[in-house]
């Protein structure tokens, strides 16, 4: 494997990580939103 393939190799898989990282975040701290009850709207 060449160097530039290493390093391209290397910067996917990190920027990837990086992403995933961030949105599971997002989903692990967002707050809940209120469910609307359905009988005190009749």
């Amino acid at each position: 494997m060449t160097t530039a393939a290493l390093i391209t190799m290397i910067t996917v898989q990190a920027l990837v990580t990086i992403i995933s990282g961030y949105f599971f975040w997002k989903i692990l701290t967002a707050k809940p939103k209120p469910e609307p009850d359905s009988y005190s709207e009749e």
